[in-house]
């Protein structure tokens, strides 16, 4: 089939979330515009010998009620969010599978690690009971690109389909390239986003390790993830996924369906600086930022909101702080910027994708969600960071960031719709 080579709009019409703070978008979002936090003593495991007590974990979940059980027995935890994520993004958006054309309808959910479970599990298994007792399902479970092909089969969607791993900003990178794919003609319908389930054992060991993680807010959780705020010792790990259903405006106009939000712009960039270390002047970020608003056709004044990659680590919020204010110049001082990682915690390969979420909601309800938790200032970190309380305004432009190991830039500009 000759593809059609055109500038297609690509607009948002479903959200699907699977986080801490509930199951589907709108109980997620009720709970951060409240400044609820997920985040809790770690409870999937015993956490006493590690540093890092804290995480943000998703409970009363099961795979069953998104997939055959026996399916589910056979998958990773991080893909019974991809898929669940996924169906709950088709239900939102009023999308039955069989209204697209299968080749044309396709799927990119990412994860920055994968099926980090089961690694853990199939690990003992070896050391333990001998090779012939691990799982020949180990190698499709743990794959990274694996999520992406199960929502496939669940969905019964034949069209663009891998994996994209950039760790922290893989499912910016995953929207953002799913956006490229239904302005150039090559699909109608895309579900991107990104899925992570990295609480475990050998997940908290390593991050532990690095000293990535907050150790001083054990006996109060709720408190430890702090972007932006002077006490901020590191980051909390977060699990879950968010996807969102893309569609070009043709399709989601032809089906009558509501419209959460445009993308219009996407770019990715790389500081070439350090393997986990962000670059302290910005440079990259600072030139995505730029990327996205000329090819979106605004000025750096059109910009409203910024949902910030803000990590609560020393490092992330300073260097991220500089680089908005290189992009965006004095500009900067004008916007809302907030971290929903304050109560999300963070959620790796997954962020990008609940976070896009948020700026598709901030658009279409025009509240933004607060960063919790800000209370002593960095004189580093000089913005409007919507500290403790939702706000109520106008959002017309909203820009997401991500970053993640390896320098891996990703940012996206959502603009509210209009006819």
């Amino acid at each position: 089939m000759e593809i059609e080579r055109q500038n297609h709009r690509v607009v948002v019409t479903g959200i699907g979330t699977i986080a801490s703070q509930g199951t589907g978008i709108d109980s997620f979002w009720e709970a951060l515009l409240a400044g609820k936090s997920g985040i809790d003593t770690v409870q999937s495991f015993d956490i006493t010998d590690y540093p890092s007590k804290v995480g943000s974990e998703v409970r009363d979940f099961e795979a069953g009620d998104f997939m055959d059980p026996k399916e589910a027995r056979r998958n990773d935890r991080y893909t019974h969010f991809a898929v669940a994520a996924s169906k709950l993004a088709l239900q939102d958006g009023g999308l039955d599978c069989s209204t697209p054309d299968p080749e044309r309808f396709g799927v990119l959910v990412g994860s920055g690690i994968g099926g980090m479970n089961t690694i853990q599990e199939q690990s003992f298994r070896l050391f333990e009971k001998g090779p012939r007792k691990v799982s020949p399902f180990m190698i499709p479970s743990l794959i990274a690109n694996i999520a992406s092909g199960v929502v496939a089969i669940e969905t019964g969607a034949r069209g663009p389909n891998y994996g994209i791993v950039s760790a922290c900003a893989t499912g910016t990178h995953t929207i953002g390239e799913s956006f490229r794919l239904l302005r150039d003609g090559e699909a109608d319908v895309m579900l991107a986003g990104g899925s992570e389930a990295a609480i475990t054992e050998l997940g908290y060991a390593g991050f532990c390790s690095m000293k990535a993680m907050s150790t001083q807010y054990n006996d109060a959780p709720q408190t430890a993830s702090r972007p932006f705020d002077a006490g901020r010792d590191g980051f909390v790990m977060g699990e879950g996924a968010g996807v969102l259903l893309l569609e070009t405006l043709e399709h989601a106009q032809a089906r009558g369906a509501r419209i959460y939000c445009e993308i219009s712009g996407y770019a990715a960039s790389c500081d070439a600086f350090h393997i986990t270390s962000p670059d302290p002047e910005g440079k990259a970020l600072s030139t995505a930022i730029r990327k996205v608003i000329k090819e979106a056709g605004l000025e750096v004044e059109d910009v409203d909101y910024i949902n910030a990659h803000g990590t609560s680590t020393p490092y992330n919020d300073k260097f991220e702080t500089n680089a908005i204010k290189i992009a965006l110049g004095e500009h900067a001082h004008k916007i809302m910027v907030s971290s929903t990682k304050s109560m999300t915690g963070h959620l790796l390969g997954a962020a990008g994708g609940i976070e896009s979420a948020v700026c598709a909601k901030t658009i279409h309800e025009g509240k933004v969600a607060p960063t919790i938790n800000y209370n002593d200032p960095d004189p580093d970190c000089d913005l409007d960071y919507v500290p403790n309380t939702m706000r109520e305004a106008e959002v017309k432009v909203a820009i997401c960031n991500n970053s993640g190991f390896g320098g891996q830039n990703a940012t996206i500009l959502f603009k509210g719709f209009e006819a």
